[in-house]
């Protein structure tokens, strides 16, 4: 009898025994300092690739700095301001590191984005306000030479950079630099052939092929992707960071930017394709120079988690990268009917290195029509968001299309993500994603999360995710939660749930959506939505 009345009770002693060392968790969580828990930050991607070349965004983004603000932004990644090849551009086809849109060059003096000046009010207002400036470094090639030069090169394979198919052959490739409009200024540093270690144009035979410069000491540079046999080339004339030259220089800029500007941070463009010792050894130097606070996020495009990982061991777990394999888990689940979201972290960079992993539901180049567009289904952005906004695992990034839409397309514009809810959920990240966490990862089609709150934001919150029915699910809050009304701040599901004695509340969420659901008392983001200015291009 003893032994059957052992086996019957036993669950209800384990439970007793849970709640209790969840109570405890929660007190001590109430018993520790405010610095301890400082508040989530977040990004915001500050543009989209279709952006309008009106030479105003800098002027757009400074009179929307109020808002990011407001829901919780606190650090912004800003285009390439440096001076490209095409007045319209986006700043990838980097001609000049040292004009930031003060010099008359390659037909106009502001960048598509508009004036230095204009720029430094954006920042000195963004400072103002505590919010940081992200930049987004070009360093892996120069684009729009002011003249071709003659040289020897061979040929390779497109397909495999590391086999070449020709003998050393002299081509004419544009790898002249002299910075007519600029001058001196700032640096007296002018490019030739020698700067570089490839090309993928012979000028001289109206050729388009990838060439290898061919001379003394000079090839490929071995700590990159080793896709296509060897991924340094990218586009456009190859920088050759080897060249004792070319490092000081872009040494050089890297502390004349930061300092200039004040930056707290940089995106390095490319990461998989120029030299990891150079990435360190810039890294470093920033820090050393100008800002030992410096944040660097490396975009090494790949969804190999392990390629990722051991990239930013070659870089000392000095910096941050983008979680490539959570994106692509995010779209192939999205597509997929009723697909198991139980294993949506496993191999990815947020499950192995969540204190380095910037999390992103889009960006710039996986927006339709781009050349790595990962599109993710506009029913389960939302979804994915909450992953990404509400947990306690990674620094997430909001894309500029998600949060105002993409103008890509005049006749058919994509619209804002989440039906506009995006703003609630980034303030709501702001004030309630706070504590420890406890996943109820428990079934294939509906999901969710507790996060506990701390000292200074008690409330917490309650997330619950679906991907096919209307469902529900019982999860823990905390006995001192008992009797509270909790409600879905998305307003997606009406009344309120009650916080039954044992501090558990029954949680439902409609069909292939998500709620977050906070305590009453503590709602202040319920007008977020409608006081947001979506219409960014009328101001």
């Amino acid at each position: 009898m003893l032994s059957l009345f052992s086996c019957c009770y036993r669950p209800f002693w384990r439970r007793r025994q849970v709640w209790k060392e969840k109570e405890e968790a929660a007190r001590n969580l109430d018993q520790l300092p405010s610095w301890t828990a400082p508040d989530n930050t977040l990004i915001l991607q500050a543009f989209e690739w279709h952006m309008p070349a009106d030479r105003r965004h800098w002027a757009r983004l400074k009179a929307a700095l109020p808002e990011f603000k407001a829901i919780g932004v606190d650090q912004l990644w800003i285009p390439p301001g440096c001076k490209g090849m095409d007045p319209s551009g986006n700043g990838y086809d980097i001609y000049d590191l040292y004009d930031l849109g003060e010099f008359d060059q390659k037909g106009a003096v502001s960048t598509k984005w508009g004036t230095r000046q204009e720029l430094e009010d954006l920042i000195c207002q963004a400072q103002a306000l505590d919010i940081k400036i992200i930049w987004d470094a070009v360093l892996n090639h120069k684009a729009g030479a002011d003249f071709p030069e003659s040289f020897e090169a061979v040929e390779v394979d497109a397909k495999r950079r590391d086999i070449e198919v020709s003998e050393p052959l002299e081509i004419d490739g544009w790898v002249g630099f002299d910075f007519r409009g600029r001058g001196d200024v700032y640096s007296s540093m002018k490019y030739n052939w020698q700067h570089f270690s490839g090309v993928d144009w012979d000028d001289r035979r109206k050729h388009q092929a990838i060439y290898k410069i061919h001379a003394p000491h000079k090839d490929w540079a071995t700590d990159v992707s080793g896709e296509n046999g060897n991924y340094d080339y990218l586009m456009f004339a190859d920088l050759d960071l080897s060249h004792p030259e070319v490092r000081k220089d872009v040494l050089q800029w890297g502390t004349w930017i930061t300092e200039t500007l004040s930056l707290s941070g940089m995106r390095l463009d490319a990461a998989k394709h120029f030299s990891a010792k150079f990435q360190k050894d810039f890294v470093d130097h920033i820090r050393r120079t100008a800002n030992p606070d410096f944040f660097v996020i490396g975009e090494y495009w790949t969804g190999d988690v392990k390629a990722i990982v051991n990239y930013l061991e070659e870089l000392e777990h000095k910096i941050a990268a983008y979680d490539v394999p959570l994106v692509e888990k995010f779209s192939k689940l999205s597509h997929a009917r009723e697909a198991d979201l139980r294993g949506i972290f496993a191999d990815t960079l947020v499950q192995r290195r969540p204190d380095q992993a910037v999390t992103i539901v889009a960006n710039h180049d996986t927006q339709p029509g781009q050349m790595l567009e990962t599109p993710v289904a506009s029913d389960f952005k939302l979804l994915a968001y909450c992953l990404t906004l509400l947990r306690k695992e990674g620094l997430p990034c909001v894309f500029w299309g998600d949060l105002y839409g993409i103008r890509g397309n005049a006749a058919r514009p994509i619209t804002p993500a989440c039906n506009g809810k995006l703003p609630i959920l980034t303030k709501a990240r702001k004030l309630y994603a706070y504590g420890e966490q406890e996943d109820y990862f428990d079934q294939p089609n509906c999901i969710g999360f507790v996060r506990y709150g701390n000292a200074r934001h008690n409330s917490g919150l309650a997330c619950i995710i679906s991907n096919s029915g209307a469902a529900k699910k019982r999860m823990f809050i905390g006995r001192r939660n008992t009797n509270q009304r909790w409600i879905d701040i998305l307003g997606h599901r009406p009344g309120a749930v009650i916080i039954d004695k044992w501090g558990y509340g029954l949680f439902t969420v409609n069909a292939m959506s998500a709620s977050v659901w906070v305590d009453s008392a503590a709602v202040s983001c319920g007008d977020i939505e409608e006081k947001f200015h979506v219409n960014i291009y009328d101001s």
